[in-house]
């Protein structure tokens, strides 16, 4: 019997900055950024512990039996690690969660374990039950089951980096939290996307937006049809919504996308994309 999907994309946070619980903003979501890849044999990975999370510890928490999770984080910045304190894997006893980030798993640990401490949260990052492993990211690939994820540098302030998850045949390529220009990253970028089934890219701006907010860290939905084109990716997802672009914009900024990149959507929470 022929799977129904070789690996499927679950967006559980797309938006960037600061959750928007607000009623206009929830048909392409309010949580920040998460992120899963599963096989069609469940393997998983998870990119990304923004808020979003919490609605996957919830689902999760829900499978019998101990679980081994690998998240792997583009970088530290607030929207992107939020969530974990809410995660509920995290606290549960014989559960095995695998930190993947660009620096020493000393730093990531530090890291997480500060936003969880005095005076910020009621209770530590050390305290939770399960057991938890921090490894650095290098050039090799990390295997995850039947999944292989590949790490790249993207342009963002303080550094952030990207992800190629591939399996049976199929890869997605997540590129959130990225500025275009910086001509060596724009080029791994291409190299590392190509012929990619899906291009998971940091379009926060549009373009006139974009002129405001040059170094902010985060590009437009133009360079990504650009990008998608250029490197013959089958679709492109537009992610790291604005907080500040509500239902009706998101949607004006797809159908401007689709006259570049016809295959263009933009992620909404809660949409399972199946490749």
């Amino acid at each position: 019997m022929t799977n129904p999907f070789r690996l499927a994309v679950e967006i559980w946070g797309s938006r960037g900055s600061t959750p928007t619980p607000e009623s206009g903003k929830l048909r392409y979501g309010g949580n920040t950024t998460c992120i899963t890849v599963r096989s069609a044999s469940d393997d998983r990975v998870i990119v990304d512990a923004g808020s979003g999370i919490r609605n996957l510890g919830r689902f999760l928490a829900k499978t019998p039996g101990a679980l081994e999770c690998n998240l792997f984080l583009t970088h530290f910045h607030w929207d992107h690690i939020q969530g974990l304190p809410y995660f509920a894997p995290l606290f549960r006893a014989g559960n095995q969660i695998r930190f993947h980030a660009g620096i020493s798993p000393a730093e990531t640990r530090a890291r997480l374990e500060q936003q969880m401490s005095h005076p910020y949260f009621p209770f530590e990052f050390t305290a939770a039950k399960s057991q938890r492993e921090f490894f650095q990211l290098r050039n090799a690939p990390v295997r995850c089951g039947s999944l292989t994820v590949e790490a790249f540098p993207l342009n963002h302030p303080q550094g952030a980096w990207g992800y190629r998850v591939a399996g049976d045949g199929a890869a997605v390529v997540i590129a959130t939290d990225m500025e275009h220009g910086d001509l060596e990253l724009d080029k791994v970028l291409l190299e590392e996307a190509a012929n990619a089934n899906l291009l998971i890219y940091d379009s926060q701006y549009t373009e006139a937006e974009y002129s405001t907010h040059f170094g902010w860290g985060h590009s437009t939905n133009r360079e990504g049809a650009n990008v998608a084109a250029a490197a013959n990716v089958k679709q492109l997802l537009l992610f790291h919504h604005d907080p500040d672009h509500d239902d009706p914009a998101m949607d004006q900024i797809v159908t401007e996308t689709r006259s570049w990149f016809p295959s263009t959507c933009a992620a909404q929470e809660g949409v399972v994309i199946y490749l």
